[in-house]
Parts: structure tokens; C-alpha cells; sequence
């Protein structure tokens, strides 16, 4: 279980980061950005889609070719987990490389975008005192506080590879070897 899920994870993560790497790349040098990062959204959670699947086959490859065939659900599950873990590992590293030597300015950029949707959405006043130093705090931690930064990046990825993890581990558990009907 453990070489499936360091292969499995790595083959993942090696996705993931690679995607993110460029989408972020093309967000920032390339065509900006005009569609407040709707475009790279989009492709960063179709890759993360695609990274995951190797949940899928990591899971089904353990129970085929090293479980005789069978897989607990709970295996299934902590076996999926921990790729997904992994992946989501390298995904943080990289983008605490890209976010801090490549774009230091990112959580400015983003801050400004997120106040001005705020000033945008009407609300004025208190409300919307309250929301610009709830963004301006959020910015400070993310930029100078590595556990803040680490857990928040965590919260982008770690839970659609435990959604994906979930159904993989339904799907492919069999109690049971499935025997041949030839």
C-alpha cells in the first residue's frame, strides 16, 4: 500500500503542480487578469479532476495486482487518502515556491480584486468596513504566517481528493474475489 500510494501521489502531485505552475504563470505574464481568474480557476479544478483520477487507478491497481483481487472500503479509503495527501503535499510546496519567489504580489492582486467585488456587492458602512479588514488580515497571515499559508493552500486541493478518494473507494471495494466466468 505504501510504494502505491508514494507512485500514485507523486504521479498526481507532478500533475497538479505542473498545472497550477503554468495556469498561474499565464494568469500573471499572460493575458492577466480580465476574467478575475475565472479562466484559471477552470483549468486548475479540471486538473486537479484529472491529477485525481490517479486516485482511481492507484486504488484499483492495489486491489488487483497486490490484495488478491479484494479491497475494504476503509482500505480503499486511506489508500486514496494518502495519494491524496501526497499530491496535495507537492502541490503546497510548489505553490509556496511560485507564491514566494515568482509572485510575491499575488495575495495584493487578489485582495484588491476581492474589495473591489466587495464595494461592487452594495454594501456599505460597518459591513463593509468589517469585510475590508476581515480581506486585509486574511492578505497579512498569507503572507507572513507559513501555518496560515500552508492550511489555507491545503483547503484549495486536500478536499476534492477526499471527495474523489469517497467515491473511488465505493466503487472499487469488493470483499470478495471476483472469479472468471470463462
Amino acid at each position: 500500500m505504501k510504494k502505491n500510494s508514494l507512485v500514485f501521489g507523486a504521479i498526481s502531485g507532478v500533475i497538479i503542480s505542473t498545472f497550477m505552475g503554468v495556469s498561474m504563470a499565464i494568469m500573471s505574464y499572460g493575458s492577466g487578469d480580465k476574467d478575475g481568474g475565472t479562466g484559471s480557476m477552470i483549468i486548475g479544478f479540471s486538473a486537479m479532476a484529472v491529477a485525481f483520477s490517479f486516485i482511481f487507478v492507484g486504488v484499483k491497481n492495489y486491489r488487483d495486482k497486490q490484495n488478491g483481487g479484494t479491497i475494504t472500503f476503509g482500505q480503499g479509503f486511506l489508500l486514496g487518502f494518502m495519494i491524496s495527501l501526497i499530491a496535495s503535499t507537492l502541490y503546497v510546496i510548489t505553490w509556496g515556491v511560485e507564491f514566494h519567489f515568482f509572485m510575491p504580489d499575488f495575495m495584493d492582486k487578489y485582495s484588491a480584486m476581492q474589495v473591489k467585488q466587495l464595494k461592487a456587492s452594495g454594501i456599505s458602512g460597518a459591513a463593509l468596513d468589517k469585510g475590508i479588514k476581515s480581506i486585509e488580515s486574511a492578505n497579512y497571515n498569507y503572507k507572513h504566517n507559513p501555518f496560515f499559508f500552508a492550511m489555507y493552500t491545503y483547503m484549495e486541493i486536500l478536499p476534492i481528493g477526499i471527495l474523489i478518494t469517497l467515491i473511488s473507494a465505493l466503487i472499487l471495494k469488493r470483499k470478495t474475489r471476483a472469479t472468471d466466468s470463462q
